[in-house]
């Protein structure tokens, strides 16, 4: 605020003793909605390629792109829950000063894209 009309200054929030490491919070949240938007596209796109070719494909393969595409949006969309709650609790354990990594989120993510990586390797395989 201007000193020179007056006002006066608002005292610091708790959130403003630690603008960096909220600042990066808000970045890391970011790149992993980025993240879900990729995924989710990925699923459209197999989906929608898939179906192109028609002719060529098997009823296998038919069962297969449909399972990959539903799988790749709702891997997105639990990536967007996941990093919001994990956003949430990390404003807090900032504040407080108890920060810990979220080791658990991230292997749960790993573990679910590792699947549907599978998923595209049989899909190749059986195309």
């Amino acid at each position: 605020m201007n000193k020179d009309k007056g006002e006066e200054r608002a005292a610091p929030t708790e959130e403003s003793k630690y603008i960096q490491q909220h600042l990066a919070n808000e970045r890391t949240f970011l790149a992993w909605i980025r993240t879900a938007i990729a995924i989710i596209g990925v699923g459209f796109l197999v989906t929608n390629l898939h179906y192109t070719m028609r002719q060529t494909l098997s009823p296998a393969g038919d069962l297969l792109a449909t399972i990959i595409g539903l799988s790749s949006v709702g891997l997105g969309i639990i990536t967007i829950i996941l990093a919001t709650v994990v956003y949430l609790k990390k404003i807090n354990t900032i504040n407080k000063q108890t920060f810990t990594a979220s080791k658990k989120y991230i292997i749960t993510l790993s573990v679910f894209i590792a699947f549907i990586s599978l998923m595209f390797a049989v899909y190749f395989i059986i195309i």
